[in-house]
């Protein structure tokens, strides 16, 4: 860091004015013009055009922030804000809530965003949040408001609305949607009883689901997403690289993971992007395996899934090797046909050839089946097997803001330029007769983020070594990797 940046950092004033990272209070974070690290505010404000102008004249979208979510007591887990509602505002703080309206303006469409705002009582326990003015500065509002204020504004909004689009969080989703839970969830006090009646009496004509108008939105990766993207696979994939060097006889699965967790930590990830799978030996044929308690053993493989959350995105990468730093003849064999298949379809992501991810996951069945039967599997007779037991999961998903990105997306639709998909066959063979005993007891995936070009896929996650020969050299220590 250059003498420069520190004399710029010792003039920032500490705590924080804010109630997330600025360019202001966070200079070694955040750039000039950014709302958060890597995403421009006229990023944002293109998404929210792109949502309001497919809807009709006169639409209202609602938003919310997530829960905070508690371990015990007054003790919360660190705050993760709902992915919609990132993805439209770049907002971190929670009880907050945006309401978009479609009702002209200079830029086809209002905003206002309700949030805390400053409250000095709860900012002695937990820190500052972001002033209504800053907000309206740094967030591109028109109309910045106190949560309690919500109910009397949605009222006035409603009565005026032709559709009004909004979701409940999961964990209630698959309930009748009503205001009674939306409020349990916003918790905005005296306000609660009126905004329930406006919600609950909302025709049935009125009421749309936003995620999926959303989710659509986020399949497709912007090149600020893309960079934000690569920036977490090759953190995450240098974790894998260095977790596998780490790696000797005698740790436990949960050294391995709190290795990679650290790596990834110290390369600026806000934490992790799920619970990894640390699987040894036989631990690797269930598919999540998240317990990471045994001891790893000489002569066993390591597959090992696990990706790092960095600035608002997920990376998601599975590398399999050797704890004794060379595979076996019968894990080398297996290994390349795994490999082998996963390459061919990785070729396959492009958008001119219109295919679906479906229509990939057949492919990867064909092709595992070909690669299978070259190492002495015979399952032409055996219908089903290869796909309830050899290989009993789905080949891909897409991934960004969220691990399983756009749940809502079609998987009979075909791929687009800008999606990014995992690929990531796997073989996980049982002790069972009917398949060759050297084989017996071993779990590979390989596991990749693939950018869909129209021409050509680019592979984000290429910092993992996968190659058998780049995967010993990474357990022995022969390639060369920055050290902490």
């Amino acid at each position: 860091m250059s003498l420069r940046s520190l004399l710029s950092q010792s003039r920032v004033l500490k705590p924080s004015a804010y109630g997330q990272p600025t360019p202001q209070s966070h200079p070694h974070l955040i750039q000039s013009g950014e709302v958060t690290p890597g995403i421009p505010a006229h990023e944002y404000e293109r998404r929210r055009r792109m949502l309001m102008d497919d809807l009709p004249e006169g639409s209202v979208v609602l938003s919310l922030s997530a829960p905070v979510k508690y371990m015990s007591d007054a003790w919360s887990y660190k705050y993760r804000q709902a992915s919609d509602f990132w993805y439209l505002t770049g907002f971190e703080e929670p009880n907050s809530a945006v309401v978009l309206r479609k009702s002209g303006g200079s830029r086809g469409y209002t905003m206002a965003l309700y949030s805390t705002g400053h409250d000095t009582v709860r900012e002695q326990w937990e820190g500052s949040f972001t002033s209504h003015v800053d907000i309206e500065t740094i967030f591109g509002v028109d109309d910045a408001r106190s949560i309690d204020d919500l109910a009397t504004d949605l009222r006035k909004y409603i009565s005026d609305a032709s559709h009004v689009y909004f979701d409940l969080p999961p964990s209630i989703s698959k309930r009748k949607s009503s205001g009674r839970s939306l409020l349990k969830l916003l918790q905005i006090g005296r306000s609660r009883t009126e905004v329930d009646m406006l919600l609950d009496n909302l025709p049935v004509s009125k009421r749309q689901s936003l995620a999926p108008l959303v989710g659509n939105l986020r399949a497709v990766k912007s090149k600020y997403e893309q960079a934000v993207m690569r920036e977490a696979a090759d953190i995450s994939g240098r974790a894998h690289a260095k977790t596998m060097r780490f790696t000797e006889p005698g740790m436990s699965e949960g050294d391995l993971q709190a290795h990679f967790e650290y790596i990834c930590a110290r390369s600026g990830s806000q934490r992790p992007a799920y619970v990894p799978v640390v699987a040894s030996g036989e631990n690797a044929l269930i598919i999540h395996y998240t317990k990471n308690h045994h001891l790893v053993r000489d002569g066993e493989l390591v597959l090992m899934d696990a990706g790092c959350e960095y600035n608002g995105y997920a990376s998601d990468i599975s590398r399999t090797f050797p704890v004794s730093g060379r595979f076996t003849s019968p894990q080398a064999e297996l290994y390349a046909a795994v490999l082998s298949a996963q390459k061919q379809l990785i070729d396959l992501c492009v958008a001119e050839d219109d295919v679906s991810m479906n229509d990939l996951h057949r492919r990867s069945v064909e092709l595992l089946r070909v690669e299978l039967s070259q190492i002495g599997f015979n399952l032409g007779a055996k219908t089903g097997v290869l796909e309830r037991v050899l290989y009993p999961h789905y080949l891909t998903h897409p991934v960004g803001i969220d691990l399983h990105e756009a749940t809502t997306y079609d998987r009979y639709k075909s791929i687009k330029e800008g999606m990014v998909l995992t690929i990531e066959p796997g073989i996980y063979v049982p002790h069972d007769d009917a398949f060759p005993s050297a084989f017996h007891g071993i779990g590979i995936r390989i596991e990749d983020e693939v950018l869909i070009g129209q021409h050509n896929p680019i592979v984000l996650s290429v910092a993992a070594p996968k190659e058998i020969v780049d995967v010993e050299g990474a357990c022995q220590g022969a390639l060369a990797f920055d050290a902490f």
